[in-house]
């Protein structure tokens, strides 16, 4: 196995933290609870139409969105928005997460460090690659992004 073939197969099984209070990461990191507590994660926001883990012991969000070029994701961004920010203002964390970690996480994390930090498209998308390198938003998200950028 090549080094990047290697690095990005452990880095994927972890889940990467953003900022302080937000973390991304794929399904499988929703199955770790010692993991999940210790990082003190309180909110799991699924990118994904996947059934909470621990539907007692977390605060969950599910928004049903296919990884599909022409799926409408952007719309959901302000709900998304508002339930990281409940986490955060509670004391808490939040692992935002779909399947693999890899597309609608990532956009619906890109597209909050855009709002809330002021961030570029092309800043957030470093920012967030630099913790998660194989983090990539497929075309049709991307554009969404560079749309919801021009109206900020």
């Amino acid at each position: 196995m090549s080094t990047n073939m290697h690095d990005m197969f452990f880095l994927s099984n972890n889940m990467c933290e953003i900022e302080k209070g937000l973390f991304l990461g794929a399904y499988c990191h929703t199955c770790d609870r010692e993991k999940l507590k210790s990082s003190n994660i309180t909110h799991v926001l699924s990118v994904a139409n996947l059934r909470p883990t621990y539907p007692d012991e977390f605060i969950y969000k599910v928004i049903d969105v296919l990884d599909m070029p022409d799926a409408s994701i952007k719309n959901h961004f302000d709900e998304c928005f508002e339930f990281i920010d409940e986490a955060k203002r509670r004391g808490g964390s939040v692992l935002v997460h779909c399947f693999m970690g890899v597309s609608r996480s990532v956009t619906v994390v890109v597209a909050y460090l855009m709002k809330k930090r002021g961030m570029s498209l092309s800043q957030a998308l470093e920012h967030v690659k630099q913790r998660r390198p194989q983090a990539s938003p497929n075309i049709g998200f991307i554009q969404q992004l560079q749309d919801f950028q021009n109206s900020l």
